[in-house]
């Protein structure tokens, strides 16, 4: 049985992250309340998912009640409930933005994010998008977007993926690249220091079997290769280039250390040969025309300096490259620019995915495309009402730290709604709705908010002389219940009776329609990479398509068509 949360758990978090709100004047941070939580309460570790859950909720609440109450009204909750929690907080000042980078100078930094269009955007490459732009900016700077598109067959290009990303990277980060880059288009820089590296003899063409060579590796002795003269291998190169090899009969090497402690570092691979007649490069103008290609820690380490690159901001996961890449720059003599890592983000309820694995997958039919609201693609995440600042949020609060990190949706989730809730307008949308008939004395029309903060975006009005409502079901259990808005009712065989206009008691408030301004509708939502879909009748309106509104009671949701809504957080609100 899963783990649920008891009274004292509750009280807990919910005074912690009144706690948070109060001391960042409105501005909760999930991160720092479950800090707080698990120094308080370390059994609670344990549980870190539903903690995470639980926290992320409360903290939009708490914000919400900042925002829509004042900060006032939250102090008096704690001085009411935990006047502890007021003492030496309010003074400490959370440090904003992102660490200052080293060596760089305003107007000089040059920085850049280089994926492989092997499909569209993800949620992790959003990371890259979002922290090097930001800096760009910080610094006045320069920012590139580079397609390390010189893989023709293990992960081969998406042609679409090109102007999509383009697309979704200025989607994100406001504005377009300074500078967009493809690498297929520069193979024959890429061959010219190759050429430069053999002439100068800190590479060499090695034509060992990729078996043998790994005895070599793991024995770190030299192959037999590493001994030719630069005349010997421009001869091989030149046949490299002419196609007289076949693909694994000869790469290029930079000359290392064959003793070095990593493996990975020893004379590593700089230049291989592929067969683009079997698999040629998806863009019609490359296609076929090259043999031999770069392999990436060799095109990117010669681009980033082509590029004049100051700062590289990346996973972890590449720090091999970066030791690749300096021990090359070394041997032409280069300054390798300042380096900066990120630890992992596994994000709970979406596991392991991969590009190739969601191309796969879409190809195969299991998702409907790459918008497909379970995917975690930047094309899933717009789908479902992200909102580009909320993205941009979620990684500038998670900032740059080694320190791999797992969070739940939830935490993005908060996120989004702190941006789209001031604009959402407010609808009603019965699930499972059962009809009941008016009865007693009571107003014929009934005028209330499009949004309750906001007087401007008018009174949605609802006429009640049909005298017929829809209901929930699951609110049926209660036969007193106050319909929002509107009235106190007792439940009688189908019947609502009227029993006051004003709140009269403390029974459940609970969402309502008339028939006459209800349509049927479908909400469609994801959970557990499965889709699910709720009947119920949807209060008339004439938003367009694309706005995102506040199912009262429910949650955000997407408008998709007249009587179609996609949710867009995982869960549903409870009742």
């Amino acid at each position: 049985m899963d783990w649920q949360a008891d009274e004292e758990t509750q009280t807990l978090v919910h005074h912690v992250a009144l706690q948070n709100a109060l001391e960042y004047e409105g501005n909760a941070a999930v991160g720092s309340v479950i800090g707080r939580i698990m120094a308080m309460r370390g059994d609670l570790r344990q549980h870190g998912k539903a903690v995470t859950a639980l926290v992320a909720q409360n903290v939009t609440a708490a914000n919400a009640m900042a925002a829509n109450e004042g900060l006032d009204a939250v102090r008096a909750i704690l001085e009411r409930e935990a006047p502890h929690l007021l003492e030496k907080r309010e003074t400490k000042a959370r440090r904003e933005g992102l660490p200052e980078l080293k060596g760089a100078q305003k107007g000089k930094v040059v920085l850049r994010f280089a994926p492989n269009p092997n499909g569209p955007l993800s949620f992790g490459h959003a990371r890259g998008l979002v922290i090097n732009s930001t800096y760009r900016d910080m610094y006045d700077g320069e920012f590139i977007l580079r397609f390390d598109d010189t893989d023709t067959k293990v992960k081969p290009p998406m042609l679409e993926a090109y102007a999509t990303i383009q697309e979704e990277t200025e989607w994100l980060t406001g504005r377009k690249p300074d500078r967009v880059i493809i690498a297929s288009d520069r193979i024959d820089e890429y061959h010219q220091h190759a050429e430069m590296m053999l002439q100068a003899g800190f590479g060499y063409v090695c034509r060992c079997t990729a078996e043998a060579f790994k005895e070599h590796r793991i024995s770190m002795t030299a192959c037999p290769c590493r001994t030719q003269t630069p005349q010997d291998n421009l001869v091989f190169w030149k046949r490299m280039l002419n196609g007289k090899f076949k693909p694994g009969q000869a790469v290029v090497r930079v000359k290392t250390d064959m003793t070095l402690k990593n493996p990975a570092l020893r004379d590593w691979p700089a230049l291989r040969l592929q067969d683009t007649t079997a698999h040629p490069h998806p863009r019609p103008e490359i296609g076929s025309t090259h043999v031999v290609w770069p392999l990436l820690d060799f095109q990117s380490a010669v681009e980033d300096h082509l590029q004049g690159v100051t700062h590289i901001i990346r996973g972890k996961d590449l720090m091999d490259s970066t030791r690749k890449q300096t021990l090359l720059y070394e041997h032409f003599g280069w300054d390798y620019p300042e380096t900066m890592y990120w630890g992992r983000v596994k994000v709970h309820e979406w596991g392991g995915f991969s590009t190739s694995q969601m191309r796969a997958d879409i190809e195969a039919g299991t998702y409907s495309g790459w918008d497909d609201p379970r995917l975690p693609t930047l094309a899933g995440l717009r789908n479902r009402g992200t909102q580009a600042s909320a993205l941009r949020n979620f990684w500038l609060e998670l900032g740059i730290t080694q320190k791999d990190i797992s969070v739940p949706l939830a935490t993005l989730y908060a996120h989004n709604t702190k941006v789209i809730d001031d604009d959402a307008p407010r609808l009603t949308f019965v699930r499972h709705p059962a009809d009941f008939t008016l009865e007693g004395e009571h107003p014929n029309s009934l005028e209330i908010p499009v949004h309750p903060n906001h007087e401007a975006m008018g009174m949605r009005k609802w006429n009640l002389s049909d005298g017929t409502i829809w209901l929930e079901s699951e609110d049926l259990e209660k036969m007193d219940l106050r319909l929002k808005e509107f009235a106190d009712v007792a439940l009688h065989d189908r019947h609502a009776r009227v029993e006051s206009i004003d709140r009269s008691d403390k029974r459940p408030i609970v969402h309502w329609l008339p028939s006459n301004h209800a349509t049927e509708a479908m909400l469609t939502g994801t959970k557990d990479n499965t889709v699910f879909h709720v009947e119920g009748q949807l209060e008339l309106h004439k938003h367009p398509v694309g706005t995102i509104v506040q199912l009262e009671r429910v949650g955000y949701a997407k408008i998709m068509d007249a009587t179609t809504l996609l949710l867009c957080h995982e869960d549903l609100q409870d009742t």
